[in-house]
């Protein structure tokens, strides 16, 4: 199938009328200062529109324009643009700001791709939308909304980001260079999500070829539990709850449609959470935290009450760090599992080969009664195919020989890890740095995993990474089990 964009892009300009304005684009309606424009599109990556205009507002309140932002401490910026994602780094990017400019560009903002990225906190994505936004210059800026979508729809057969900009450069008329990010950001939020997108109700579903897609299942429809479908098991080390839920958890797992959610490094015990949380519509959630605050901790979203929760290994030193939550269900086992991390200096070496050596024989207890599915974050990648740089980390934390070599011992006693059934191929990760971009640049390790007794192997059905789904360091990563 051949796409027409002509056609594609008049009916979504139409449909995206009524839908919420991305807020760079809300904020450039309001003002067409470069300085303005380009400090809210570095607020708002990975977070939330909402969250981000609050944030824009309350800076810009105080720093209006670049001489405001040089009177203030790094720790101001912060406190004022919290709780954007990763606060934290675009305050020290912002204090960073004004010299730059000032000392390399006059005082003034830049107005080319390649000026714009040599500001502190600015990659591709965010320069082309400030030229395009700020300066009105043809420019594409692809977030992963266009990434994600021209992907869909064929019109670019691409990888990354960086490689649709440059398949749009050379095929994109350039009368939507402008526009084309703000209507399919706008367009991926509102109908064709990330996460299982609203197809049932696409203007476009009659032609989009749907490359890739799983589409939601429609509201009011059967829950596979009870309709004999495959069940949507998911992992997600979340890296605090609480932190999640600012930036739109709730929404994401309502795209999930997940069956079943186990979530690790939740850092929170259940009083410490909301209402929204604690009663997640549809769910019943059981927690297993640990005793020190803000550390560790697991959790289980599930659409069915299981016949029996266990918490822990049965080892106080494990069990008090709140690694394992299983729930006993009618012919599995569902085990959510945090293990251990070495640490950078390998202190907790010992510790994390102790962990593996009980979860081990936890499961193989368990898979002598039914089948077992065990997932969460393993804290390990234990093949060079699972880690962009495996040479340079052999003796690092995750990759060290004994730690690899648990893993093998983990496979090897009769357990499959259930993606490598059906994805072979490399640059596969779970986990990537918040530092140097990692993300952006798919620097990252595998170390989130499914996986299953080998005498159930007939039972999966699919496995996959979910790396587009932002909100953590990791990101989820699913199992289709009968």
């Amino acid at each position: 199938m051949t796409v027409d964009i002509v056609s594609f892009m008049a009916i979504l300009v139409e449909e995206v009328r009524t839908y919420q304005v991305p807020v760079v684009d809300l904020i450039a309606v309001q003002t067409h200062d470069p300085y303005r424009i380009l400090v809210a599109t570095i607020l708002s990556a990975r977070t939330r529109d909402e969250v981000t205009a609050k944030a824009a507002e309350r800076l810009f309140k105080v720093a209006p324009d670049l001489p405001g932002l040089a009177a203030l401490a790094e720790a101001e910026i912060a406190r004022l643009i919290g709780p954007v994602g990763f606060f934290r780094n675009k305050a020290g990017f912002l204090a960073r700001l004004p010299a730059v400019v000032q000392g390399e560009f006059g005082g003034q903002i830049p107005e080319t791709v390649e000026e714009l990225c040599r500001l502190p906190g600015v990659g591709r994505k965010t320069a082309n939308l400030v030229v395009a936004v700020a300066f009105k210059k043809p420019a594409i800026c692809v977030d992963t909304h266009v990434h994600r979508i021209m992907n869909i729809w064929g019109y670019v057969r691409t990888k990354t980001p960086l490689e649709t900009e440059m398949a749009l450069r050379a095929k994109l008329p350039e009368q939507y260079w402008l526009t084309v990010n703000a209507t399919l950001v706008a367009f991926g939020q509102g109908t064709c999500k990330s996460v299982r997108p609203h197809c049932d109700r696409c203007v476009l579903t009659e032609m989009c070829p749907k490359l890739g897609v799983t589409p939601r299942r429609v509201p009011g429809a059967n829950s596979a539990l009870s309709s004999g479908a495959p069940l949507k098991l998911f992992s997600w080390n979340i890296n605090g709850l609480r932190a999640a839920e600012k930036n739109g958890f709730a929404e994401v797992v309502g795209e999930l449609d997940a069956d079943l959610l186990a979530l690790q490094e939740i850092k929170a015990e259940p009083g410490q959470l909301s209402e929204s949380l604690l009663n997640l519509p549809g769910y019943r959630a059981y927690w297993h935290p640990a005793e020190k605050k803000g550390y560790a901790g697991v959790c289980t979203y599930s659409r069915q009450e299981p016949l029996r929760v266990i918490a822990g290994l049965g080892r106080e030193e494990f069990d008090r760090e709140g690694r394992v939550l299983t729930l006993e269900f009618a012919d599995f086992f569902f085990i959510n599992a945090y293990y251990p991390n070495a640490q950078h200096t390998l202190d907790r070496l010992g510790f994390k080969l102790a962990f593996n050596t009980e979860i081990l024989a936890f499961c193989q207890k368990l898979a002598r009664e039914k089948s077992v599915v065990i997932c969460g974050d393993f804290n390990v990648a234990h093949q060079p195919i699972d880690l962009a740089n495996p040479k340079e980390n052999e003796k690092n934390p995750g990759y060290t020989l004994a730690e690899r070599q648990g893993m093998y011992a983990f496979l090897a006693a009769g357990f499959l890890d259930t993606f490598r059934l059906f994805n072979d191929q490399p640059g596969q990760y779970s986990w990537w740095s918040y530092r140097f971009n990692a993300r952006a640049r798919n620097i990252g390790w595998r170390i989130d995993y499914f996986c299953v007794d080998a005498k159930s192997r007939t039972r999966v059905q699919g496995a996959a990474i979910r790396s587009e789904i932002p909100g953590s360091d990791h990101c989820p990563v699913e199992l289709r089990w009968k």
